[in-house]
Protein backbone atom coordinates (compact mmCIF):
# COMPACT_ATOMS: atom_id res chain seq x y z
CA UNK A 1 0.00 0.00 0.00
CA UNK A 2 2.87 2.38 0.85
CA UNK A 3 4.43 1.68 -2.49
CA UNK A 4 1.19 2.37 -4.21
CA UNK A 5 0.78 5.70 -2.36
CA UNK A 6 4.34 6.77 -3.19
CA UNK A 7 3.71 5.87 -6.73
CA UNK A 8 0.52 7.92 -6.75
CA UNK A 9 2.32 10.89 -5.18
CA UNK A 10 5.08 10.79 -7.72
CA UNK A 11 2.85 10.19 -10.67
CA UNK A 12 1.89 13.44 -12.47
CA UNK A 13 -1.80 14.10 -12.53
CA UNK A 14 -3.58 13.11 -15.61
CA UNK A 15 -4.21 15.78 -18.13
CA UNK A 16 -7.55 17.58 -17.52
CA UNK A 17 -7.68 17.05 -13.65
CA UNK A 18 -5.94 20.29 -12.53
CA UNK A 19 -9.15 22.33 -12.66
CA UNK A 20 -10.65 20.64 -9.57
CA UNK A 21 -7.69 21.14 -7.22
CA UNK A 22 -7.16 24.67 -8.38
CA UNK A 23 -10.80 25.44 -7.77
CA UNK A 24 -10.63 24.00 -4.19
CA UNK A 25 -7.52 26.02 -3.46
CA UNK A 26 -9.18 29.21 -4.62
CA UNK A 27 -12.27 28.50 -2.47
CA UNK A 28 -10.10 27.81 0.63
CA UNK A 29 -8.13 31.02 0.17
CA UNK A 30 -11.33 32.94 -0.33
CA UNK A 31 -12.79 31.57 3.00
CA UNK A 32 -9.55 32.39 4.79
CA UNK A 33 -9.57 35.94 3.56
CA UNK A 34 -13.21 36.41 4.59
CA UNK A 35 -12.52 34.99 8.10
CA UNK A 36 -9.56 37.31 8.64
CA UNK A 37 -11.59 40.25 7.46
CA UNK A 38 -14.46 39.49 9.89
CA UNK A 39 -11.99 38.86 12.75
CA UNK A 40 -10.28 42.21 12.32
CA UNK A 41 -13.55 44.01 12.17
CA UNK A 42 -14.86 42.20 15.33
CA UNK A 43 -11.82 43.26 17.31
CA UNK A 44 -12.17 46.88 16.23
CA UNK A 45 -15.90 47.07 16.99
CA UNK A 46 -17.02 47.86 20.67
CA UNK A 47 -15.05 49.04 23.61
CA UNK A 48 -11.69 47.75 24.53
CA UNK A 49 -11.67 44.83 26.93
CA UNK A 50 -9.15 44.37 29.62
CA UNK A 51 -7.71 40.98 29.58
CA UNK A 52 -5.72 39.37 32.20
CA UNK A 53 -3.52 36.54 31.23
CA UNK A 54 -1.71 34.15 33.32
CA UNK A 55 1.51 32.88 31.92
CA UNK A 56 2.22 29.31 32.51
CA UNK A 57 5.37 29.38 30.53
CA UNK A 58 8.42 31.47 30.84
CA UNK A 59 8.51 32.19 27.11
CA UNK A 60 5.55 32.35 24.91
CA UNK A 61 5.18 29.57 22.40
CA UNK A 62 2.98 29.34 19.47
CA UNK A 63 1.16 26.23 18.49
CA UNK A 64 2.15 24.45 15.36
CA UNK A 65 -0.12 25.00 12.44
CA UNK A 66 -2.74 22.46 11.66
CA UNK A 67 -1.94 19.91 9.11
CA UNK A 68 -3.36 21.21 5.89
CA UNK A 69 -3.47 19.03 2.84
CA UNK A 70 -1.13 20.57 0.38
CA UNK A 71 -2.75 21.74 -2.75
CA UNK A 72 -2.13 19.62 -5.80
CA UNK A 73 0.79 20.70 -7.81
CA UNK A 74 -0.11 22.90 -10.68
CA UNK A 75 -0.27 21.14 -13.99
CA UNK A 76 2.89 21.02 -15.91
CA UNK A 77 2.88 23.78 -18.48
CA UNK A 78 2.52 22.67 -22.03
CA UNK A 79 5.84 22.48 -23.74
CA UNK A 80 6.48 25.53 -25.77
CA UNK A 81 6.66 24.81 -29.48
CA UNK A 82 10.13 24.51 -30.73
CA UNK A 83 10.84 27.56 -32.84
CA UNK A 84 11.63 26.83 -36.44
CA UNK A 85 15.27 27.19 -37.19
CA UNK A 86 16.12 30.36 -38.94
CA UNK A 87 16.77 29.81 -42.63
CA UNK A 88 20.36 29.64 -43.47
CA UNK A 89 21.49 32.38 -45.76
CA UNK A 90 21.90 31.23 -49.34
CA UNK A 91 25.47 30.74 -50.18
CA UNK A 92 26.89 33.25 -52.54
CA UNK A 93 27.00 31.87 -56.08
CA UNK A 94 30.38 30.77 -57.02
CA UNK A 95 31.53 31.99 -60.41
CA UNK A 96 31.29 29.35 -63.10
CA UNK A 97 34.60 27.99 -64.12
CA UNK A 98 35.63 28.85 -67.65
CA UNK A 99 34.56 26.20 -70.17
CA UNK A 100 37.31 23.80 -70.97
CA UNK A 101 38.70 23.96 -74.44
CA UNK A 102 37.82 21.28 -77.01
CA UNK A 103 39.80 18.11 -76.84
CA UNK A 104 41.63 16.55 -79.73
CA UNK A 105 38.88 13.93 -80.09
CA UNK A 106 36.21 16.63 -80.25
CA UNK A 107 38.21 18.59 -82.80
CA UNK A 108 38.66 15.44 -84.91
CA UNK A 109 34.95 14.63 -84.61
CA UNK A 110 33.95 18.17 -85.67
CA UNK A 111 36.31 18.04 -88.62
CA UNK A 112 34.98 14.61 -89.67
CA UNK A 113 31.40 15.88 -89.35
CA UNK A 114 32.19 18.97 -91.42
CA UNK A 115 33.88 16.82 -94.04
CA UNK A 116 30.92 14.41 -94.15
CA UNK A 117 28.50 17.34 -94.58
CA UNK A 118 30.66 18.74 -97.39
CA UNK A 119 30.76 15.33 -99.11
CA UNK A 120 26.98 14.95 -98.68
CA UNK A 121 26.39 18.39 -100.19
CA UNK A 122 28.73 17.55 -103.06
CA UNK A 123 26.87 14.26 -103.69
CA UNK A 124 23.53 16.09 -103.67
CA UNK A 125 24.81 18.64 -106.18
CA UNK A 126 26.16 15.83 -108.35
CA UNK A 127 22.79 14.04 -108.16
CA UNK A 128 21.03 17.26 -109.17
CA UNK A 129 23.38 17.64 -112.14
CA UNK A 130 22.73 14.02 -113.16
CA UNK A 131 18.96 14.53 -112.85
CA UNK A 132 19.11 17.72 -114.94
CA UNK A 133 21.24 15.97 -117.57
CA UNK A 134 18.86 12.99 -117.60
CA UNK A 135 15.84 15.27 -118.00
CA UNK A 136 17.59 17.10 -120.83
CA UNK A 137 18.46 13.80 -122.51
CA UNK A 138 14.88 12.55 -122.16
CA UNK A 139 13.58 15.83 -123.56
CA UNK A 140 16.01 15.61 -126.45
CA UNK A 141 15.07 11.97 -127.09
CA UNK A 142 11.38 12.89 -127.04
CA UNK A 143 12.02 15.74 -129.47
CA UNK A 144 14.02 13.42 -131.75
CA UNK A 145 11.29 10.78 -131.53
CA UNK A 146 8.65 13.37 -132.41
CA UNK A 147 10.79 14.65 -135.28
CA UNK A 148 11.26 11.07 -136.53
CA UNK A 149 7.51 10.43 -136.25
CA UNK A 150 6.78 13.65 -138.13
CA UNK A 151 9.34 12.69 -140.75
CA UNK A 152 7.85 9.20 -141.07
CA UNK A 153 4.37 10.68 -141.38
CA UNK A 154 5.58 13.11 -144.03
CA UNK A 155 7.33 10.27 -145.88
CA UNK A 156 4.21 8.13 -145.67
CA UNK A 157 2.12 10.98 -146.99
CA UNK A 158 4.65 11.51 -149.82
CA UNK A 159 4.59 7.79 -150.64
CA UNK A 160 0.79 7.82 -150.65
CA UNK A 161 0.82 10.84 -152.90
CA UNK A 162 3.34 9.16 -155.23
CA UNK A 163 1.25 5.98 -155.23
CA UNK A 164 -1.85 8.02 -156.07
CA UNK A 165 0.02 9.76 -158.86
CA UNK A 166 1.30 6.41 -160.10
CA UNK A 167 -2.21 4.93 -160.09
CA UNK A 168 -3.45 7.98 -161.93
CA UNK A 169 -0.67 7.57 -164.49
CA UNK A 170 -1.48 3.86 -164.87
CA UNK A 171 -5.15 4.69 -165.31
CA UNK A 172 -4.30 7.27 -167.92
CA UNK A 173 -1.98 4.76 -169.64
CA UNK A 174 -4.70 2.10 -169.59
CA UNK A 175 -7.19 4.58 -170.97
CA UNK A 176 -4.73 5.53 -173.67
CA UNK A 177 -4.05 1.85 -174.43
CA UNK A 178 -7.76 1.09 -174.56
CA UNK A 179 -8.32 4.04 -176.86
CA UNK A 180 -5.47 2.85 -179.09
CA UNK A 181 -6.87 -0.69 -179.19
CA UNK A 182 -10.30 0.66 -180.02
CA UNK A 183 -8.88 2.76 -182.81
CA UNK A 184 -6.91 -0.25 -184.09
CA UNK A 185 -10.05 -2.41 -184.07
CA UNK A 186 -11.94 0.26 -185.89
CA UNK A 187 -9.19 0.56 -188.48
CA UNK A 188 -9.04 -3.24 -188.84
CA UNK A 189 -12.79 -3.41 -189.26
CA UNK A 190 -12.67 -0.69 -191.85
CA UNK A 191 -9.81 -2.47 -193.66
CA UNK A 192 -11.63 -5.85 -193.65
CA UNK A 193 -15.04 -4.66 -194.83
CA UNK A 194 -14.00 -4.94 -198.49
CA UNK A 195 -13.96 -8.77 -198.53
CA UNK A 196 -16.19 -9.46 -195.45
CA UNK A 197 -18.76 -12.25 -195.65
CA UNK A 198 -20.85 -11.40 -192.57
CA UNK A 199 -24.43 -10.24 -192.56
CA UNK A 200 -25.64 -6.67 -192.19
CA UNK A 201 -25.87 -6.98 -188.40
CA UNK A 202 -22.33 -8.39 -188.03
CA UNK A 203 -19.94 -6.33 -185.91
CA UNK A 204 -16.75 -8.42 -186.34
CA UNK A 205 -13.63 -7.58 -188.23
CA UNK A 206 -12.80 -11.00 -189.73
CA UNK A 207 -13.34 -11.86 -193.34
CA UNK A 208 -15.73 -14.65 -192.36
CA UNK A 209 -17.52 -15.78 -189.20
CA UNK A 210 -15.91 -18.51 -187.13
CA UNK A 211 -18.92 -19.31 -184.90
CA UNK A 212 -21.26 -22.33 -185.21
CA UNK A 213 -23.65 -22.52 -188.11
CA UNK A 214 -27.34 -21.64 -187.59
CA UNK A 215 -28.42 -25.27 -187.33
CA UNK A 216 -25.66 -26.42 -185.06
CA UNK A 217 -27.56 -25.56 -181.86
CA UNK A 218 -30.41 -27.83 -182.92
CA UNK A 219 -28.06 -30.75 -183.52
CA UNK A 220 -26.45 -30.24 -180.05
CA UNK A 221 -29.88 -30.15 -178.39
CA UNK A 222 -30.87 -33.30 -180.24
CA UNK A 223 -27.70 -35.02 -178.94
CA UNK A 224 -28.37 -34.07 -175.27
CA UNK A 225 -32.17 -34.29 -175.12
CA UNK A 226 -32.38 -38.14 -175.07
CA UNK A 227 -30.18 -38.20 -171.97
CA UNK A 228 -32.55 -35.95 -169.97
CA UNK A 229 -34.49 -37.82 -167.27
CA UNK A 230 -37.22 -35.56 -165.83
CA UNK A 231 -40.64 -36.90 -164.79
CA UNK A 232 -41.92 -33.92 -162.84
CA UNK A 233 -44.00 -30.99 -164.08
CA UNK A 234 -42.18 -27.67 -164.50
CA UNK A 235 -44.72 -24.84 -164.70
CA UNK A 236 -43.92 -22.14 -167.24
CA UNK A 237 -41.52 -24.30 -169.29
CA UNK A 238 -38.38 -22.74 -167.66
CA UNK A 239 -35.05 -22.50 -169.52
CA UNK A 240 -31.76 -23.63 -168.03
CA UNK A 241 -28.54 -22.36 -169.67
CA UNK A 242 -25.32 -24.37 -169.30
CA UNK A 243 -21.85 -23.42 -170.54
CA UNK A 244 -20.09 -26.44 -172.11
CA UNK A 245 -16.37 -26.66 -172.89
CA UNK A 246 -15.05 -29.28 -175.32
CA UNK A 247 -11.81 -30.50 -176.79
CA UNK A 248 -11.06 -30.17 -180.58
CA UNK A 249 -12.57 -33.61 -181.23
CA UNK A 250 -15.84 -32.66 -179.48
CA UNK A 251 -15.32 -34.46 -176.12
CA UNK A 252 -17.03 -32.59 -173.27
CA UNK A 253 -14.42 -31.53 -170.69
CA UNK A 254 -16.57 -29.41 -168.30
CA UNK A 255 -20.00 -27.87 -167.83
CA UNK A 256 -21.26 -24.99 -165.69
CA UNK A 257 -24.76 -23.69 -164.98
CA UNK A 258 -24.69 -20.05 -166.01
CA UNK A 259 -28.41 -19.27 -165.68
CA UNK A 260 -30.83 -21.20 -163.51
CA UNK A 261 -34.33 -21.96 -164.69
CA UNK A 262 -35.71 -21.31 -161.25
CA UNK A 263 -36.51 -25.02 -160.86
CA UNK A 264 -33.67 -26.84 -159.18
CA UNK A 265 -34.90 -30.26 -160.27
CA UNK A 266 -34.88 -29.21 -163.94
CA UNK A 267 -31.38 -27.65 -163.56
CA UNK A 268 -30.01 -30.89 -162.04
CA UNK A 269 -31.66 -32.95 -164.76
CA UNK A 270 -29.99 -30.86 -167.51
CA UNK A 271 -26.57 -31.13 -165.84
CA UNK A 272 -26.93 -34.92 -165.48
CA UNK A 273 -27.93 -35.19 -169.17
CA UNK A 274 -24.81 -33.30 -170.26
CA UNK A 275 -22.71 -35.59 -168.07
CA UNK A 276 -24.23 -38.60 -169.84
CA UNK A 277 -23.40 -37.06 -173.22
CA UNK A 278 -19.79 -37.93 -173.98
CA UNK A 279 -19.20 -35.57 -176.92
CA UNK A 280 -20.89 -33.00 -179.15
CA UNK A 281 -21.42 -33.35 -182.89
CA UNK A 282 -19.14 -31.54 -185.34
CA UNK A 283 -20.39 -28.51 -187.26
CA UNK A 284 -20.70 -28.30 -191.02
CA UNK A 285 -17.09 -27.14 -191.31
CA UNK A 286 -15.90 -30.22 -189.38
CA UNK A 287 -15.02 -28.36 -186.18
CA UNK A 288 -16.51 -28.23 -182.69
CA UNK A 289 -16.64 -24.92 -180.79
CA UNK A 290 -14.39 -24.95 -177.76
CA UNK A 291 -17.05 -23.24 -175.65
CA UNK A 292 -20.76 -22.71 -176.18
CA UNK A 293 -23.89 -22.06 -174.08
CA UNK A 294 -26.69 -24.60 -174.38
CA UNK A 295 -30.25 -23.69 -173.34
CA UNK A 296 -32.85 -26.41 -172.71
CA UNK A 297 -36.57 -26.36 -171.74
CA UNK A 298 -38.67 -29.29 -170.48
CA UNK A 299 -41.29 -28.95 -173.25
CA UNK A 300 -38.93 -28.29 -176.19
Amino acid sequence: MQTTADHLDLTPPRTGRWLGPVGLALVAHGILIIALTFGVQWQNDGEPVTVEAELWSRTPQQAAPRAVEPPPPPPAPAPAPTPAPAPKPAPAPTPAPPPPGPTQAEIATAQAKKKAEAEKKEREEEAKKVAVAKAAAEKKAAAEKKAAADKAAAEKERQQKLAAEKREQQREAEDAKRSAELRAEQMKRMMGQAGASGGPQSTGTAQQSSGPSPGYAGRVAARIKPNVVFTEVAPGNPRAEVEVRTSPDGTITSRRLVKSSGNKDWDDAVLRAIDRTDSLPKDTNGTVPSSLVIGLRPLD
